[in-house]
């Protein structure tokens, strides 16, 4: 709750009057009704009669308030001690009085008594918070905190006594009859604002009511609902019947599962099965503020913990924003509020009103509270603060939010301040609207309609740029009507104008999805929600070259989607992602394809983080461990390593299509993926091995990167290159298992089955394919290799062509102790002196031989074509064997293609050849990155999507394919150039491949 101000707080304090009487005279009117009331009490009749500034803001208050007055009139009790006492421990002993109100002299008293005393208790708070209110004593916030614990303690006292009277009636048997809530299983959950804390001046209270068979205070559990339901009957009769001295709150059960056919109390399991079963979004959206407010507090506790999962769902939800803005479309259309005005305007329910805020916080808070636990807070102008912090909104939102909340919920409690009335309209008769006016402390009417009619134009702007309203395309654009059997002729022309050559075929895909005829669109839900899309969706293609291509692609996704009111919610109520899905669809059907098979990779997108930060290492290897859980089975574990691997695939593409991250970064963190990839398959390996053979005595195995995954390079569709080395205590035999083998069989066997967990096809796709031919002996060498073997193989008996390889070895996974003995015995086998000339030799012949054996299929294979990457690579790995270390032997050499040519290249090959080669790697990289992310297989410029061209051109800055070319000629010849010059024209004669 809201902290509370010091006992200073005291009407005598007010030095001057905060407030301005309704009219001439009416201060010293409503003085005089007092003093006429307490003609009784001689000593305050004198003080009001001869007033200071104290008594004068309470005559101005009641002038102001018809409500206050006859409250003052009837309670001069009350009006002596506000003048006298600090107004917070005025409220505290109203608070505690209410809530010992079942109670006198230390045992219960009867329901008559319970219910007069938790009526004058209500009226005296009511009437000492909004002096404190209007006095500008207590802020709002304060004011929602003290009326939200007034009616907990009122509801408290009322379960106690009911549940007390049950007990000595001999209806239950209390675990306590001095603390009759404890344990006695009934709940009652404070819904709404009485949930948040933060309950209106003249509110209802909206409470659900549960109960507990199993807590066994109810002999016969079959006689348990009733028991329960006749107590929740007497409960709201107690609270809220009109009797001489008022009522206590309006009660309202309508919250509680499907009313028109359940009782009033509810036994716990049946709200939770209902919930789980066919609980609706905007339920969800109500329990977000849920609370136990009376009664059992820990089994209500333990029960909202029980539903977390219904109201906050682990994927990011926004299936639930087109429901919670259907409700508020509706409420707009019953209540008849259109424009933003100020005379009858509704606060709550109208535009720009407090109900746009809940709706604006609470749906972020649905979307996204099921992975940010931070976003389940109850109080709005908390959530608020919680969304700042979870980059969800900016700072600057917020506060204009939390600004206009509670200046509107300050105009709503003067409202209900007047005459004590559930209202939340403004008056339309100028008169009473200057009486709210003046109550806000306005000078006057036109001063109070300009600030009210800013903070609503303020939230409805805010509220519009997160709940986008559905917009057709206009009478300015054209018909698009999909009914029937034919085209509608005005429809084809609209579709003409939009940018689509095809429009008689676009025009009966879109009857396709309103058919019905794929599963994404049966239900009636689901094809409302794309009907409502589909102007949105046709102008985004159509403003996309080649349209009929991207939608035919979209439609071939939907064509593959299990469901589709998820996705058809998301898209409507996300502009950006809408604008995203157009991209991948128009340039890179490779990443539409990912989202046919795996819908749930589009909850990522939805993070705000997104296109901010690229998740690190440790980030990464953090959300496999969360996801891939090594308890359960060895193939659950492979399909979970797939569902989050490809998840992260496509989200690093999606930051790359969206130019949030360049193509080097890609490249990086799509290495970082495989990494982490790698450990998490080679631990699950190891754990099934150990289960049937056992451990090998001190057995260890590192697993180290070769090839653009040594060198961080991996492309969306890269292979990876690699091997397994181990190692263990000598002299053993056999591993310790049930089916003992011996290490090399044991170790062999290990990598057949990590090759097969990262490279086996499963209905979850496969994670990577898999190339060993880089290990010592290559293809006819063995599979594993002892630390030992490899540390020979590398010094006696491997090729130049193998040592040149090695130059982008890295450990990738395993034992780090073991994989660093690795990388050390690289490192010395790198830094041993060769003679340039000899490896010159060799890598010309293995280009010569590469290009008659491997000739390039045209300029656009980056890789192959004379001047491409292998030749830069193959300068790299020269330089790398060649050229000594600039910061000496053991300081660790660089594995990355371009980092070997800067830290090597200017003192071999000079400073320009350097450059030369970096700008071509970093352009062909670009190239094949995006390339390799949109498509399978090969890049032809007349087969590609358009939207991939463009992309192309805009990441290489060219204006068209042929200028593209233009520039790959320029760089290969340069590149050509720079290779012959260091190494030699490629001859296949001078040197072989073993």
């Amino acid at each position: 709750m809201t902290s509370r101000r010091p006992s200073t707080m005291r009407l005598s304090g007010l030095k001057r009057a905060p407030l301005v009487p309704f009219s001439n005279g009416a201060e010293r009117d409503a003085l005089a009704d007092l003093v006429e009331a307490a003609e009784d009490r001689p000593a305050l009749a004198r003080r009001l009669s001869k007033p200071g500034a104290a008594e004068r803001f309470l005559g101005t208050a009641c002038s102001l308030s018809p409500f206050l007055l006859e409250t003052a009139r009837t309670g001069p009790d009350i009006v002596e001690r506000v003048l006298d006492e600090p107004l917070d421990a005025i409220l505290d002993d109203l608070e505690a009085a209410a809530r010992s109100a079942w109670l006198s002299g230390g045992g219960p008293v009867d329901e008559a008594r319970v219910m007069a005393e938790l009526r004058r208790v209500k009226k005296a708070t009511a009437f000492v918070l909004a002096l404190a209110d209007l006095g500008g004593l207590m802020d709002t916030q304060t004011v929602t905190a003290r009326l939200s614990e007034l009616a907990e303690a009122c509801l408290s006292a009322c379960v106690d006594h009911l549940l007390r009277a049950a007990h000595d009636a001999g209806k239950v048997v209390l675990p306590d009859p001095d603390r009759p809530s404890a344990g006695s299983g009934l709940v009652v959950i404070g819904m709404g604002k009485l949930g948040a804390g933060e309950l209106n001046y003249s509110s209802d209270i909206d409470v659900i009511v549960l109960y507990d068979p199993d807590a066994g205070i109810v002999a016969d559990p079959v006689e348990a609902g009733e028991t329960f339901a006749r107590m929740v009957r007497r409960l709201v009769r107690i609270m809220q019947e009109r009797t001489a001295g008022g009522y206590v709150f309006r009660t309202d059960l309508r919250l509680r599962p499907d009313p028109g056919s359940t009782p009033l109390a509810i036994s716990l399991d049946a709200a939770l099965n209902y919930y789980e079963g066919r609980g609706q979004n905007w339920e969800r959206a109500a329990f977000i503020k849920a609370r136990a407010v009376a009664g059992d507090r820990e089994a209500g506790k333990r029960f909202l913990a029980e539903l977390r999962p219904f109201v906050f769902r682990k994927y990011l939800d926004y299936a639930a924003i087109a429901d919670i803005h259907s409700i508020k479309r509706q409420i707009h259309a019953h209540r008849g509020h259109g424009e933003i005005a100020v005379a009858g305007h509704n606060v709550k329910l109208g535009r720009g009103g407090i109900r746009e805020i809940e709706f604006f916080v609470q749906t972020q808070q649905l979307i996204a509270g099921g992975r940010m636990p931070e976003l389940r807070v109850r109080r709005t102008d908390e959530a608020l603060s919680a969304l700042i912090q979870a980059g969800w909104i900016s700072e600057e939102t917020a506060e204009d939010m939390r600004r206009a909340y509670w200046y509107l919920r300050s105009v709503e409690h003067r409202i209900q301040m007047v005459r004590d009335e559930q209202s939340h309209t403004l008056p339309e008769d100028p008169e009473e609207l200057q009486r709210i006016a003046l109550m806000c402390g306005a000078k006057d009417v036109e001063a109070f309609s300009s600030e009210i009619e800013t903070t609503l134009q303020t939230v409805e702007r805010h509220y519009a740029s997160l709940f986008e309203q559905e917009k057709g395309l206009g009478s300015d654009t054209g018909n698009l009507v999909f009914t029937g059997e034919e085209n509608d002729p005005d429809t084809i022309e609209t579709l003409k104008a939009l940018g689509f050559e095809r429009p008689d075929a676009v025009s009966k895909v879109i009857r396709t999805w309103h058919y019905g005829r794929y599963r994404a669109t049966r239900s009636v839900e689901a094809r409302e929600r794309l009907t409502e899309l589909t102007p949105r969706l046709l102008a985004a293609f159509g403003a996309t070259r080649r349209a009929d291509e991207a939608i035919l692609r979209f439609d071939a996704f939907l064509a593959g989607l299990p469901a589709g009111i998820q996705l058809f919610s998301l898209l409507g109520n996300n502009p950006g992602l809408m604008s995203l899905t157009v991209t991948i669809m128009a340039a890179a059907p490779r990443l539409a394809a990912i989202i046919a098979r795996r819908p749930h990779v589009f909850d990522g997108l939805l993070d705000p983080a997104l296109l901010a930060d690229l998740p690190s290492r440790e980030e990464i290897a953090g959300r496999i461990a969360e996801f891939v859980d090594p308890d359960l089975t060895y193939e659950e574990v492979l399909d979970r390593l797939r569902i989050v691997a490809a998840e992260q695939k496509f989200l690093i593409g999606v930051r790359l299509l969206s130019r949030a991250i360049d193509p080097r970064r890609a490249a990086e963190a799509q290495s970082d993926l495989a990494d982490c990839v790698i450990t998490a398959a080679l631990d699950a390996v190891i754990r099934q091995i150990e289960g049937v053979h056992g451990r090998v005595a001190d057995g260890r195995v590192a697993v180290l990167g070769l090839g653009k995954l040594g060198s961080r390079e991996l492309t969306a569709g890269s292979d990876i290159d690699v091997i397994l080395l181990y190692d263990h205590a000598p002299g053993y035999e056999e591993s310790d298992g049930e089916k003992p083998i011996d290490p090399v069989r044991y170790y062999t066997r290990l990598t057949q089955r990590l090759v097969a967990a990262l490279s086996a096809p499963t209905a979850e796709g496969v994670l990577y394919e898999v190339d060993l031919r880089l290990r010592p002996s290559g293809n006819k060498g063995p599979v594993a290799t002892s630390l030992s073997a490899f540390d020979t193989y590398q010094n006696r008996d491997a090729w130049i062509w193998e040592h040149m390889a090695l130059s982008r070895a890295r450990f990738v996974a395993g034992d780090r102790d073991l994989g660093e003995r690795a990388e050390a015995i690289v490192a010395t086998v790198l830094e041993r002196e060769r003679t340039p000339g000899a490896v010159a030799d060799e890598v010309r012949g293995m280009r010569g031989l590469i290009e008659q054996e491997k000739p390039p299929y045209g300029i656009w294979d980056l890789k192959l074509v004379p001047g491409g990457l292998i030749d830069i690579e193959f300068v790299a790995q020269y330089l790398a064997l060649t050229a000594p270390d600039p910061d000496g032997p053991g300081r660790g050499r660089p594995t990355g293609t371009v980092a070997q040519i800067e830290a090597y290249g200017p003192a071999v090959i000079g400073n320009e050849a350097t450059e030369t080669l970096v700008a071509a790697h970093a352009f062909y990289t670009t190239i094949s990155q995006l390339v390799r992310l949109c498509i399978e297989g090969a890049f032809e410029p007349d087969e590609a999507p358009a939207g991939l061209i463009d992309l192309l051109g805009h990441a290489c800055e060219a204006q068209n394919v042929r200028e593209l070319e233009g520039r790959i000629e320029e760089h290969c010849c340069a590149v050509r150039a720079v290779f012959v010059e260091a190494i030699g024209e490629p001859d296949a004669d001078a040197g072989s491949l073993p």
